[in-house]
């Protein structure tokens, strides 16, 4: 029988692809607030009791009436709840109510009571005021009975061509200790570790040169050849025939000539003072890097003034499908809504490369505790993570 798993701020389903694609186990209801994500869920996962609402409005009650579900059910519930109140690249004010909604995934894990749970969300969860938040959610957590883990994850230790860090935590019920995944992938830069058995990271422009040429204001939806190596051809696995949602925005001719004289990598420090913008370009207008994975994309990736995201080798921002290749969907994965939706879905996304690895621990996991009842000061090892 497959275990019964519960996806909560599920948004287009990052953390439940994973999962979605092995038969041990069975999602059997998501929760999304929002309806253009919901709907992309949906989408993706038809099978799946989606619960487009407030997940303050969500609870036991629904799944005993809708779907039989009562308390011990479920084996295991995965989410992430909204990460802007924790994020270093926000304004991280302690009173926003989005840095609360851990506490609603705390409600439901007390209602179901299951086996395993994932938390998962950004880095900047360990450093939120000076530690004492993360310290408050797993005291939280560990009140319901549950061992728990936290390790900081890079995605692109497991395949993905992004360096995109997020705090994992794991709890269970079997007095256990997680086994976290083992890296299968390592950065080249790095000379200091032994890398023995490990793959280079996978580059940007090794995950999208296929994709169309296109300039500002234009639409690709013809490869632009076969695929080029593994990454491209699992990708294209069951691609349609047309390409979706390789598109480029209208930008205005001074910001094209920007781009186009931004070298690989670069700043609007590496161009001539005039075609720099006036203000506000620290971190933004700037080149992503084609032989390096990408940097972390944000809700705003298509948006030139929001970060790195100036496509290494053409004048514009990445397409709405190249920042769906950078987190690891597939090009038959679907998104809806406008393009701003569809960048927000996948901007917030877990990659499903690193939800894939997190599964296959879990599954591990699941099947032979005994393999992992360690006598250890949970508490005193808990923490260290904290020193990232």
């Amino acid at each position: 029988m497959a275990y019964k798993v519960i996806d909560l701020f599920a948004g287009v389903g990052g953390l439940s692809y994973g999962f979605a694609h092995d038969d041990s186990f069975n999602i059997v209801a998501a929760n999304e607030i929002l309806e253009p994500m919901a709907k992309a869920y949906s989408l993706n996962h038809p099978t799946v009791k989606m619960y487009n609402c407030d997940i303050k409005d969500f609870s036991i009650n629904d799944l005993k009436s809708d779907l039989g579900i009562n308390e011990g059910d479920v084996d295991i519930i995965v989410g992430g709840p909204p990460c802007q109140a924790y994020s270093t690249a926000g304004k991280r004010a302690e009173g926003d109510p989005r840095g609360q909604l851990f506490q609603q995934y705390y409600r439901i894990l007390s209602e179901l009571k299951p086996k395993v749970f994932v938390f998962e969300n950004v880095k900047g969860l360990l450093s939120m005021n000076g530690g004492k938040l993360i310290r408050q959610i797993i005291e939280l957590f560990e009140s319901l009975g549950y061992n728990v883990n936290v390790k900081l994850l890079n995605a692109a230790d497991y395949g993905t061509p992004q360096i995109r860090e997020r705090v994992i935590i794991v709890g269970n019920n079997f007095h256990g200790v997680f086994p976290y995944p083992k890296p299968t992938h390592f950065n080249p830069e790095d000379t200091k570790d032994n890398h023995d058995g490990l793959k280079p990271y996978i580059t940007l422009g090794e995950a999208i040169s296929d994709l169309p040429i296109i300039e500002s204001n234009q639409t690709g939806t013809q490869y632009l050849s076969n695929p080029q190596n593994d990454y491209q051809r699992l990708m294209r696995k069951n691609a349609p025939k047309e390409i979706q949602d390789h598109n480029a925005p209208n930008n205005n001719p001074k910001l094209i000539e920007l781009m186009k004289a931004l070298p690989d990598g670069g700043t609007p420090l590496d161009v001539p003072e005039d075609l720099r913008p006036k203000s506000g370009f620290a971190n933004c207008y700037c080149r992503l890097w084609w032989n390096r994975p990408s940097t972390t994309i944000t809700r705003n990736f298509g948006c030139v003034s929001s970060g790195r995201c100036i496509h290494p080798k053409q004048a514009r921002p990445l397409s709405t499908r190249e920042g769906a290749r950078l987190q690891g969907f597939p090009d038959d994965y679907q998104f809806f809504g406008s393009r701003s939706d569809k960048n927000l879905q996948i901007g917030n996304a877990v990659p499903t490369f690193l939800a894939t690895a997190i599964k296959n621990q879990v599954k591990e996991f699941l099947e032979h505790p005994e393999h992992y009842q360690e006598t250890i000061d949970f508490k005193g090892d808990l923490l260290l993570p904290l020193d990232f």
